[in-house]
Parts: structure tokens; sequence; C-alpha cells
């Protein structure tokens, strides 16, 4: 049988197959390696597996993961020197951002925006919350919504309480897998119950499989929004550590570095203080935004994602 994963513990995974949309209680055969990829889940949700029924009724035995489109990855918080896989097979993502109560940095932003564009994930960011914006507020979001669609990463306005944005988040939904990130304390929940009805019953279904007792605040969860259409909600995140990428590479996952890459006297320029660099030059000029400029200078030290 093969299925996708929508609920993992850590040690039991749910599976809908695909033939009947049954759910599967499932745990792992043996070892999985992850192409050298040193993780602290060998499987994530959105994982395509392959399953055989084991013991009772709805239990199953994961044998097989098959190779993955692409996932958005992290710095693991509890294992040194691993990864978390936080979800995978992802049509787009959606990053959920406050300007305030609480404030999300431009550090994480960044750092989100370029895992996602490593792995070729269309993001867009969910500016949440807006009813509690005063007019000077409003501009400000304004400016930092102009920031990032100017260099490809739509934004749309929104919130859970006046309802605002959300016929547009629903229409982007639909027909994709969509996973939907950001801090605690955003309202992504809020969100996720205008946007998923019958949210109690889908929640209900799921966790009537869960371990009593188990704390899956770690791991991410799938949502069947309506058929075709996939909604995968991750727990907050407080820092996005970066993995998989050498310091060289990392101009390469800001759009508006890697348009004047060639432009550099250096080949191997870390756009840092190396003289006849573009990418200095267009920060000084205005052509690249400062607190890009500072993410990307931070993602270069490997600075705490928070600052």
């Amino acid at each position: 049988m093969i299925g996708t994963v929508i609920k993992s513990t850590g040690s039991w995974y749910l599976v809908r197959n695909h033939a009947d949309s049954q759910l599967y209680r499932c745990r792992l055969r043996g070892k999985f390696k992850n192409k050298g990829l040193k993780v602290s889940n060998p499987i994530a949700v959105g994982d395509e597996v392959t399953m055989e029924l084991e013991g009772g009724e709805g239990h199953a035995v994961i044998t097989e993961i098959a190779t993955r489109r692409n996932y958005i990855i992290r710095r693991s918080t509890h294992k040194a020197h691993h990864a978390h896989i936080v979800a995978s097979n992802l049509d787009q993502a959606f990053l959920v951002v406050t300007l305030a109560s609480p404030r999300t940095s431009f550090g994480f932003i960044d750092r989100f925006l370029v895992t996602a564009e490593a792995y070729q994930i269309p993001t867009t960011l969910l500016f949440n919350k807006s009813d509690l914006y005063d007019q000077e507020a409003q501009k400000y979001l304004k400016q930092v919504m102009g920031l990032y669609s100017q260099i490809g990463y739509p934004g749309i306005s929104c919130s859970a309480h006046t309802g605002e944005g959300i016929p547009e988040i629903q229409a982007l939904l639909k027909d994709k897998t969509t996973l939907l990130s950001g801090h605690s304390g955003v309202g992504k929940s809020t969100l996720i119950n205008v946007l998923v009805p019958d949210l109690d019953l889908k929640t209900t279904e799921i966790s009537a499989f869960s371990d009593k007792g188990v704390h899956t605040t770690t791991f991410a969860e799938m949502f069947e929004v309506e058929p075709g259409t996939y909604l995968i909600d991750t727990p907050g995140i407080k820092e996005l550590g970066v993995v998989e990428m050498k310091r060289e590479e990392i101009s390469h996952y800001f759009p508006e570095m890697r348009e004047r890459l060639n432009q550099c006297k250096y080949n191997n320029c870390l756009h840092v203080n190396e003289p006849g660099c573009a990418i200095q030059a267009a920060v000084k000029a205005g052509k690249i935004a400062l607190p890009r400029y500072e993410s990307y200078l931070s993602l270069l030290q490997d600075e705490d994602s928070h600052r």
C-alpha cells in the first residue's frame, strides 16, 4: 500500500492510504538512511511511503520512503549536528508574520525564505493581525510588503478576526499542498480554524491515533481542507538554523543578490568588504534593502536566527 504521512509522534506515524483514504497507524521497519543527511526524524509529514499490514486492524509497518521532491529543513533543537525535516513534498509555503504582538524579525523571515529558495518552494508572506494596526503601523506594513513583493515574495495582509485576506488565501490553497509556518503567537491556529472548517472533527480523527501522554508539539500535521487541497501546520518555530548550505552559496538564495553575482570583480566574492563588489554597491545605492543585507551577513556568520 502507498500512502502519505499526515502526522508523526517520533515513534509512530499516521499514514493516509492513497487507495481508500483510510488511516493507518504505522511504525518503521529498520533504520532509514537519508542520503548522508543527519536528521532527527527519518520520516516527515508529507513523505510518500510504502507500507504493509501488520498486527491489528489499522496497523501497518513502513517499508520504504519515496524520493522527496523537496522539503523545508532546520537545525534540530534536540540533537547537536542534526537537522529536522519540517515537512516534505510541498507545492508552496506560507510564512505567517506579525509586525507587532509579537514582532517577527527580518532575520527570521529571511532565513525561512532562504531555506525555501534553496529547495525551490514558492513562498507567500501572510501579514497577520492586521486588525491590530493603527494608521502608522498600516503604513509600515505597506513598506515591508513592498520590500518583499519587489524581490518576488507576494504578501497578503490578513486577519482571522475581520476576515481580511481570507478569500485570497483560500484561493491560493486550492489543489495544492501548503506548509504553514511561523513563530509561536503569530495566530497560526486561529488562521487555520478559519481556513479549515470542521477542523475539530479532523483533529479528533487524527488525535485518536496518538499515544496518550505523547507531546506532539514538535511535529507537523497535515489537514485536508477539501479533496486535493492539503495544509500542513507546523509548531511555532523559535529559531530556524539553516543547514546544508555552504557560505559561498548563501547569496544565491537572495533573488536580488543572485541577479548581480556576475557583476562582482571576484568570482569567490562573499560581499563583505571585497573591492569591486556589486552587492555592496547595490546596498549603498539603496537597490538592496539594508535589513536583507544584514540578514545575509548574519547567515554568513551563522548567528542565531532571531537576531
